[in-house]
């Protein structure tokens, strides 16, 4: 058995995003000692962000009662609110409104409404006046109001967790692309790109776009594949149109988040008002760097190809039907696959290039307007777009919960909702933490605090 010294940390968790760093920030005080050490391949975990919608702290109404992502966000989301006061991050908590605005929808909104009660939310049914009430401009049929959703500045939670993890001795290293692991009786090595090893008694796969990657590389198989998805945001030129979050009731014949025209509109902690996204399938992977063999691995992918022809179909825009999931011209991707404003916002076609080759500047504002009468072309402007991340299964079928999998001193979390990530991010970091602890102390590991009555 190895000594604690020939171990450069306890746990080495591959992925710097909201949740690995969640789950470093956990071990750490669960465990108090416990050496953490992340390995993150951008230069900047904000790199992960899906983009305006990155910030806002769901409720988890959508999700089944039965599911993960519905009973972390439960309580994750007033722990994502005290997160925020604690440590001076702006945010808000003005809820949220779901809004049908076609009699067909009715039935779809009182489900959710009902689904919302069963996970025990404050939610509130209102009519044509009442949506008045909180959103003025704002037509519907009917709607409903969730008042516990949030919206946060993404980026200052993930910069409060990494001062959190390296304030209690554990490390947080970016650029640190993994490129092989070595699993052995006594634990796990990862050797990244540049040479470096790094020993732990467990793993942790927290890597998003590459988290079935690297649990190949750890000799397992995850069972399914990652498609990246291209979300593409506008912003509104006149912020005052909008109050707080408004979405259009989710169309159930499509789960894979993002098959709607848009998701609706969220105004930021600092006042401006996103649009979006306008989600397509992808080619590739999300990386800083397009490697061409997983260009490949991507598009050679049965379940790649199953999931494009299940985005495909068509999606209603008022009197127009609108045909989904064309296929995108390439475009030049940051870290991440986010594509920054000043790099298209003065391209030829504009927005008509942002999402599906379809949904053309024209298409969004006609889908928005079912919500916002008053809006126009013209108050659309392109925003930015970002590539994350969508297991799907064998069958192309997306997995629309959290798939955690653990394995001989390892822990893969292979799909994280993409749209809950913020407000799960703390709890489900509580539970991989204690599963991998549970793996480190059924090797017979035992925190430093327990096995000397102090903190180290």
């Amino acid at each position: 058995m190895r000594t604690h010294a020939e171990y450069d940390c306890d746990v080495l968790v591959i992925g710097g995003g909201i949740v690995g760093l969640s789950t470093a920030y956990a071990l750490t005080r669960a465990a108090p000692g416990t050496r953490v050490t992340v390995l993150e391949e951008a230069r900047n975990p904000a790199d992960h962000l899906a983009g305006p919608g990155g910030g806002l702290i769901h409720s988890g109404v959508h999700h089944r009662r039965s599911s993960l992502t519905a009973r972390f966000a439960a309580r994750g989301g007033g722990e994502m609110t005290d997160f925020c006061a604690r440590h001076g991050i702006a945010h808000t908590v003005a809820g949220k409104l779901i809004v049908a605005t076609d009699r067909s929808e009715l039935p779809r909104l009182h489900a959710l409404a009902q689904r919302g009660r069963e996970h025990g939310l404050p939610v509130r049914e209102l009519g044509p006046a009442q949506i008045a009430e909180y959103e003025p401009l704002v037509r519907g049929q009917a709607a409903i109001r969730v008042s516990t959703t949030g919206v946060c500045d993404a980026t200052g939670v993930l910069a409060a967790l990494a001062r959190e993890v390296t304030a209690a001795g554990s490390v947080v290293r970016c650029a640190a692309r993994v490129t092989a692991v070595d699993r052995r009786p006594w634990g796990v090595a990862a050797r990244t790109a540049d040479g470096t090893v790094v020993r732990a008694r467990v793993l942790v796969n927290t890597a998003g776009p590459q988290s079935d990657r690297v649990a190949r590389l750890a000799g397992d198989e995850p069972g399914v594949r990652v498609v990246p998805v291209r979300d593409t945001y506008y912003e509104l030129r006149r912020p005052e149109l909008v109050r707080g979050v408004v979405h259009p009731v989710p169309d159930t014949g499509h789960p894979f988040l993002g098959a709607q025209l848009i998701r609706g509109l969220v105004r930021s902690f600092d006042g401006t008002v996103h649009v979006g996204p306008v989600g397509a399938t992808a080619p590739g992977r999300a990386r800083p760097v397009v490697h061409p063999g997983g260009l490949l691995s991507a598009l050679t992918r049965p379940a790649s190809w199953r999931t494009g022809r299940r985005q495909e179909g068509y999606v209603g825009d008022g009197a127009r039907l609108v045909r989904a999931g064309a296929a995108l011209p390439p475009e030049r991707t940051g870290p991440h696959g986010r594509l920054a404003p000043d790099e298209w916002a003065g391209r030829a076609g504009g927005p008509e290039r942002a999402g599906r080759a379809g949904s053309t500047g024209a298409v969004v504002t006609a889908a928005l307007r079912r919500l916002l009468p008053d809006v126009t072309e013209d108050d659309l402007r392109p925003a930015h777009a970002v590539v994350r991340s969508q297991a799907v299964h064998g069958d192309g079928t997306p997995v629309e919960d959290f798939l955690i999998r653990e394995a001989p001193h390892t822990v893969h979390v292979l799909h994280v909702p993409a749209d809950a990530a913020l407000a799960t991010a703390l709890p489900v970091g509580r539970e991989i933490a204690r599963r991998a602890l549970a793996l480190a102390q059924g090797a017979g590991w035992r925190p430093p605090a327990v096995e000397s009555g102090h903190c180290v």
